[in-house]
């Protein structure tokens, strides 16, 4: 789509790109040449790391980076508007009814959810969908804590901002609030350095409330407390949505996104961990990448010999997103044209998907990194097998599972079923059932042990191995 811009201070036009939907994946470094754009008309001057980023043909064609995008005068910009898949969720949970409305917020890294709830019958009134502001300063959630450090307050402004713009002005009773463990120190205000170095354990994991007038929101707010480390509220929430605490066999539950989480458990205790995965499952650090929406090319399947892609909108394609990525590896495996060891066939060739959208070595080795921590930490977890394996999370629900097995992110052994945002219904449930909010919390915690993958033995070996685009069992 094209816009008319004019950059009126203190508002950068690097700022007005991102609210039109530009995203910087590395947030503003202009390292990684994910957020370009294409000047149509005006001066948006190069600098020189858009030189190091772009080729001389890119930036003579009008390509410049927005992250470092600026001008003096009106400019005409063409850009890609994402569209995020944002799942919701409305499945039935748990009451105790009571008078008035609440709402129910997943706050994740890259989207956010806000659900208006009536408190007596349960029913979800209104929804509110965003992506999360804070990815101006970086996809992933190291970036962000880093800009914290440098910039102390800032990130945890923006986003409570954010959230009480998408509540509104209506009167609530009660707000419960979800997210990982950075979102839960960038929104609570704390100190995240803990967080930024080995063993990344902080002091202050637990729940927080804040009155109305803290927050400048319609109602008084808790932020759900973490399970510990980078295993936040979210998989506290994943795991009352899914009984993991009260079934008989264990059961495994996987987020996969730019921060992997894993849990395995059932009634006889719990065991977790977080996967440093990246943001290759969401578009981010692959040449093509970019989210789930018009444009991206969101399947891909061997027909005939040939690899036949399907956009998302049935236009053109501009890019490609998690599960097109995974779709394409796979097709290209199938072809004998991507190795085992994640090589293509010929040196310094390219997996072309669409006319101009291509897959490059680097962008294999991007997607190989990324499900070798997911795969080898659900290995290091249930080596010896789950009943279930749940997928939580957009990229969980809209991956083909046969494309997974083939490059090895899932398990062949496992029956797999997606369950969409647990986050979501398992912070709404919360609040739904407030006698037992705090109890139902403090049990799973107690029943719940983390566990650093780095510190296994031999993990590292196991990630190596796991990195293979070969198909495993856990059984085995």
């Amino acid at each position: 789509m094209k816009l008319a811009l004019h950059p009126r201070p203190p508002q950068t036009l690097a700022d007005q790109l991102f609210a039109a939907g530009v995203e910087f994946p590395c947030g503003g470094e202009s390292a990684c040449g994910g957020c370009k754009v294409r000047v149509l008309e005006g001066d948006v001057a190069v600098t020189a790391r858009m030189r190091e980023a772009l080729s001389g043909d890119e930036l003579a064609g009008g390509w410049r980076l927005a992250c470092g995008a600026s001008a003096t005068g009106p400019v005409v910009i063409e850009v890609d508007q994402w569209s995020p898949r944002v799942l919701t969720d409305e499945a039935a949970v748990p009451i105790e009814p009571r008078k008035g409305l609440g709402a129910a917020i997943d706050l994740g890294t890259t989207t956010l959810v806000a659900q208006l709830v009536d408190l007596g019958s349960g029913e979800v009134l209104r929804v509110e969908t965003a992506l999360n502001p804070q990815a101006r300063y970086g996809a992933d959630v190291m970036s962000r804590l880093q800009h914290d450090l440098r910039h102390p307050g800032e990130l945890g402004r923006l986003i409570r901002e954010k959230l009480g713009r998408m509540l509104g002005g209506q009167p609530l009773c009660e707000v419960l609030v979800a997210g990982n463990t950075a979102m839960h120190h960038l929104f609570c205000g704390l100190d995240v350095e803990p967080l930024t170095r080995a063993p990344f354990l902080s002091p202050t994991l637990g729940g927080y409330r804040f009155a109305s007038r803290d927050l400048g929101w319609a109602g008084p707010a808790e932020f759900l407390p973490c399970l510990g480390g980078f295993v936040g509220s979210d998989l506290l929430c994943g795991i009352v949505a899914t009984h993991l605490d009260e079934q008989a066999r264990p059961q495994a539950l996987c987020d996969i996104g730019t921060n992997g989480e894993v849990v395995v458990g059932s009634s006889r205790g719990i065991v977790y961990a977080s996967t440093a995965a990246g943001p290759a499952f969401e578009g981010g650090r692959i040449g093509a990448g970019m989210r789930a929406g018009t444009g991206a090319i969101d399947t891909a399947q061997v027909r005939d010999g040939v690899l036949e892609c399907h956009v998302i909108g049935g236009g053109s394609a501009r890019g490609v997103c998690g599960s097109g990525l995974v779709d394409a590896v796979a097709c290209g495996i199938e072809l004998a044209v991507v190795g085992a060891n994640g090589r293509l066939a010929r040196a310094g060739t390219r997996l072309p998907l669409a006319r101009g959208v291509f897959l490059t070595q680097s962008d294999i080795r991007e997607l190989q990194l990324a499900k070798g921590a997911m795969a080898a930490g659900l290995r290091a977890l249930a080596g010896g097998g789950v009943e279930k394996l749940y997928l939580a999370g957009a990229f969980g629900n809209y991956i083909r599972p046969m494309s997974a097995r083939a490059i090895g992110l899932l398990p062949d052994d496992v029956t797999v079923e997606p369950i969409g945002n647990s986050a979501l219904r398992g912070v709404r449930g919360m609040l739904l059932t407030p006698s037992t909010r705090r109890a139902r919390s403090e049990k799973i915690a107690a029943m719940s042990r983390h566990v650093e993958l780095a510190a296994i033995p031999d993990f590292a070996y196991r990630y190596a191995e796991m990195m293979a685009l070969a198909r495993y069992r856990l059984g085995e």
